[in-house]
């Protein structure tokens, strides 16, 4: 049995660091050191290269209608219909955007040998020709529906044949486009350095040489100032390789951010985005609220939604995506459900797997622009934003699809130092989080190490009873398959530099992801559960909770069949953790199902300030000068 266990984890071991080519020759990983791997980026399927001209006159394509937000709306659906002579089981339409897909812009082959692709661009969704039409190979013809958002430039619609390995160009429709492309769109929320702060970003078509973004804002029903925003944007030779750099680069138009300073705790605020043109005019957004953060340590209902590995889906049904983000739109729209009864947001890692398509970003921050126009949407690096060969990422895969954290650092603002580290604090009332980056190295004598410990450190218990440490790799403790087939039950290298800080802080809860299920752990230290209980917790803290929660919508992760002795309760499902702090001793930890919204799993926290003051193992100095 030994021999045989030995003989697993080889093969394991060995599939782990497999890579094979793609249909663009571009390496991915088969296995890979990712919950993600088991999947593809639906757009990676396209061997949008090998395209090959077979315009017919026998096929034509029509988008309808031509001008789309007329109302000032950000998305909306059109009709595509399509008629085709040959028609094949394996006929798509693709959905590209800019309309002009043609070879114009393609770098340029040094290599003779290589054909000249028709386009190098792929699109940003797709539908099979016989989606919602079964009798399509019979009568010849049919309509397909998609639901856009506004992503800056025009669309068109292509029927291809030969299936999406030989992609053969039978018609192109017309050009659509939103009545204003460039208008501001999906602002996200995010707290500032300091408690005071709210930080606004979106994305607009406006440079700075066209128009000058800005927000209005202040009290509902109140005089309204104007606070100015910084514009970034970034190039295609910013990517760090293939797709980000070849097909999957799309132009990500300008991201703006502005800082809404001194605010006043517990106020109901109204916000819009603003452009003001040269003309004089201002282009304006819809309006938003949110409220801004409690003064730290204020004893007030505090709640905090936890969850990670999301990514995102289609609301038309494009079923490219039926298998890679199943869950996602639950969790998305559980969470818009509930927006009333929730305070801020953790989103630890894996955002849209857009895995270098640039244009996924978008349809990722509209999914989410409910929820984070809301309230603050704080996001941690996970491997899919950051990962890529020689980058300076702490694991050597190409998991990020060549975008190497520029989406994410550009995309989302975090309260960091240097967002390229995308380590940092932030304060929400009663809640103390420390958020880690487990794509750069957090082992003792690092900067990021240093980073924890003074984090962890500088949290005033008294005020700020609720100390959260949060990340994406699991740097604790899972029951998960292949961590299990590793001996380890965590990350390599995971919780040996870190336990023995969250030991000496006394961190109520450490949350991962990266796993795609739900895992609750006792309160453990070196390996040890320190207490028996179950459902409530109280007295002195004597050792960390650990919960995984990368079950938020990517495909879900098996458990290993050896039973963890630490393990209190497993979910294959998906789902996220909301945290309710009712004042300074009481805690409420919830785990609940994306797909009805009801709390599976539950325990709470008494604790008073000397309990989380008493001396524990590990946790206090041995001895003391003092007589």
């Amino acid at each position: 049995m030994k021999n045989l266990l030995m003989v697993v984890v080889l093969i394991f071991g060995l599939l782990v660091n497999f890579h094979c080519t793609d249909a663009f020759g571009h390496l991915r990983s088969v296995v890979g050191s990712s919950a993600g791997a088991i999947g593809e980026q639906p757009l990676s399927k396209i061997a949008i290269h090998k395209t090959t001209l077979a315009l017919s006159d026998f096929a034509s394509i029509q988008a309808r209608p031509l001008l789309l937000g007329l109302k000032g709306e950000d998305t909306a659906w059109v009709v595509v219909d399509f008629v085709n002579e040959e028609p094949s089981n394996d006929d798509w339409i693709g959905v590209f955007s800019p309309a002009k897909f043609n070879a114009s812009n393609c770098i340029v082959e040094n290599n003779s040998e290589v054909q000249a692709p028709y386009t190098c661009s792929a699109p940003i969704k797709y539908k099979y020709a016989n989606h919602s039409n079964p009798d399509y190979t019979s009568t010849k013809k049919a309509s397909v529906r998609f639901q856009l958002i506004n992503q800056r430039e025009d669309f068109s619609f292509a029927l291809f044949a030969g299936g999406l390995s030989n992609p053969k160009l039978k018609a192109i429709s017309n050009s659509i486009a939103f009545a204003n492309p460039k208008a501001p769109v999906y602002p996200r929320l995010a707290h500032g350095k300091s408690w005071d702060e709210m930080t606004v970003t979106w994305t607009s078509g406006y440079n700075i040489d066209e128009a000058i973004p800005f927000v209005e804002w202040g009290w509902k029903g109140k005089e309204q100032k104007r606070s100015p925003a910084g514009t970034l944007t970034f190039e295609q030779n910013s990517m760090c390789g293939p797709p980000a750099s070849t097909v999957g680069w799309r132009d990500p138009g300008f991201i703006h951010m502005s800082h809404l300073k001194d605010l006043w705790p517990n106020i109901k605020h109204t916000y819009r985005l603003g452009h003001l043109l040269t003309n004089g005019s201002i282009v304006w957004s819809k309006m938003y609220s949110f409220r801004s953060s409690p003064y730290p340590g204020q004893d007030s209902l505090q709640r905090v939604i936890i969850f990670g590995d999301m990514g995102k889906a289609e609301r038309d049904g494009s079923n490219e995506y039926s298998d890679y983000q199943p869950g996602s739109l639950n969790t998305t729209d559980q969470l818009i459900k509930d927006l009333k009864n929730f305070d801020i947001v953790m989103h630890i890692g894996d955002l849209p797997y857009a895995n270098g398509y640039i244009s996924q970003w978008d349809q990722f921050t509209a999914q989410v622009e409910p929820i984070a126009s809301t309230v603050p949407y704080m996001i941690a690096s996970g491997n899919h934003e950051r990962d890529w060969p020689g980058s300076g990422s702490f694991y050597d895969t190409p998991d990020s699809g060549g975008e190497c954290g520029v989406l994410a650092e550009t995309m989302f603002y975090v309260p960091a130092e240097n967002r390229a580290k995308f380590w940092y604090s932030t304060d929400y009332g009663m809640f103390h989080f420390c958020i880690a980056d487990t794509e750069h190295d957090w082992r003792e004598g690092t900067e990021q190490y240093r980073f924890i410990e003074r984090c962890l450190a500088q949290a005033d218990r008294r005020k700020q009873p609720w100390l959260i440490f949060a990340a994406h790799r699991v740097l604790g403790y899972s029951s998960n398959d292949w961590y299990g087939l590793e001996g380890s039950f965590e990350e390599p290298m995971g919780r040996e530099s870190l336990e023995k800080l969250w030991q000496k802080y006394k961190v109520d809860i450490a949350f991962f992801g990266h796993v795609h299920n739900y895992e609750r752990i006792c309160p453990i230290y070196q390996n040890q559960c320190v207490n028996s209980e179950i459902s409530h917790y109280s007295g002195t803290v004597n050792g960390t909770i650990h919960a995984v929660v990368g079950g938020g919508g990517s495909h879900l992760s098996e458990f290993s069949p050896l039973e963890t002795a630490w393990s209190l309760y497993k979910d294959y499902d998906f789902g996220f953790v909301k945290l309710t702090a009712f004042n300074h001793s009481s805690l409420l930890f919830e785990y609940k199902k994306s797909s009805d919204g009801k709390v599976y799993d539950s325990f709470t926290i008494s604790r008073d300030y000397k309990d989380v003051l008493a001396c524990v193992h590990d946790s206090c100095e041995a001895t003391t000068l003092a007589t």
